[in-house]
């Protein structure tokens, strides 16, 4: 029978099937060695088809997933969530920092996969005027490149409700590092979700993770997905030829690059460099391009962003 992935805890999967039971699930060993080098060869949101004993045989062409490096396993990948219809990166400037590194990251790994996404900036309510300047002066950035941004306070709940029109009838994957703010923003949407929440950590300022599996929630007509906080997003399989093409505007300014093979780091007519340096592009998203193109150092991908 057909179904669709809803939950997943690591060694189980719960399946919705086309007729409405709930299965546990769990998967064929063949699964690993098909070629699909991932800690989870099956993602929630994968349209599956379930045999007898309620094994996973066979998953259904995905329409895009999105998926970072395994931390433990360089050599692996993670694949977050599958057939989304968008994502909602929540960002939070303090308590904790989410870098600008992490997003762009993010935000590469999205356009990859032809994955629209949206900035939810979250936690304004804790913003000093300083802060309060960082977050406009990132939304603007953000915004001039073409990524639709929202601020809001879950904890408080302003700007909360301006979100449901963008759920409505879609399956939205919510990622962010840990401690931004997920399960509260999600407690605020969906009331009876119940999802625990956890105090930042004040000795390291980072989030304690109160995830620890994916799980689709029903909102309206559409789903969030819910996923562990992340605190690095190592990107997987990328050539370094391509990384250009994920950064929109460093992708138009390449065109106009005197050589058509313009790594822009350092070649003479390079448009990309000289748009940095003119303050068309931003320093911060050049320097997250270049972090990229240096992730074949199998280590790099592993530090704190």
């Amino acid at each position: 029978m057909k179904g669709l992935v809803v939950k997943n805890t690591g060694s189980w999967y719960t399946v919705r099937t086309d007729d409405g039971q709930l299965l546990d699930c769990k998967v064929k060993g063949n699964f690993r060695i098909k070629g699909i080098r991932s800690t989870n060869p099956v993602a929630v949101g994968d349209r599956v088809i379930v045999g007898e004993g309620n094994w996973i045989t066979e998953i259904e062409d995905r329409k895009n997933y999105i998926i970072r490096k395994s931390i433990n396993l360089s050599k692996q990948s993670h694949i977050l969530a599958a057939n989304v219809d968008q994502a909602f990166l929540i960002i939070t400037v303090v308590r904790p920092e989410t870098s600008t590194t992490f997003i762009d990251r993010f935000l590469a790994s999205a356009e990859a996969y032809r994955v629209p996404v949206v900035l939810v900036f979250n936690k304004t309510d804790i913003l000093d005027d300083d802060s309060r300047r960082y977050q406009q002066m990132m939304v603007q950035l953000y915004e001039t490149i073409g990524y639709e941004c929202r601020q809001i306070s879950a904890e408080r709940g302003d700007g909360v409700e301006e979100l449901r029109p963008l759920l409505e009838d879609k399956i939205t994957l919510l990622s962010g590092n840990s401690g931004v703010g997920k399960s509260t923003l999600i407690n605020r949407l969906v009331p009876d979700a119940n999802l625990r929440t956890a105090e930042i950590s004040d000795a390291h300022l980072s989030g304690q993770h109160t995830t620890t599996f994916s799980e689709m929630i029903a909102i309206g007509n559409g789903f969030l997905i819910d996923t562990p906080g992340i605190k690095g997003f190592g990107t997987f399989d990328m050539e370094p030829e391509e990384i250009t093409s994920y950064f929109r505007e460093i992708f138009e300014f390449s065109k106009q690059c005197r050589f058509s093979n313009c790594s822009h780091t350092h070649e003479p007519g390079c448009a990309v460099l000289k748009a940095v340096e003119d303050h068309y592009i931003a320093q911060s998203r050049y320097q997250s391009y270049l972090s990229m193109l240096e992730d074949k150092d199998e280590n790099r991908y592993r530090e704190a962003y």
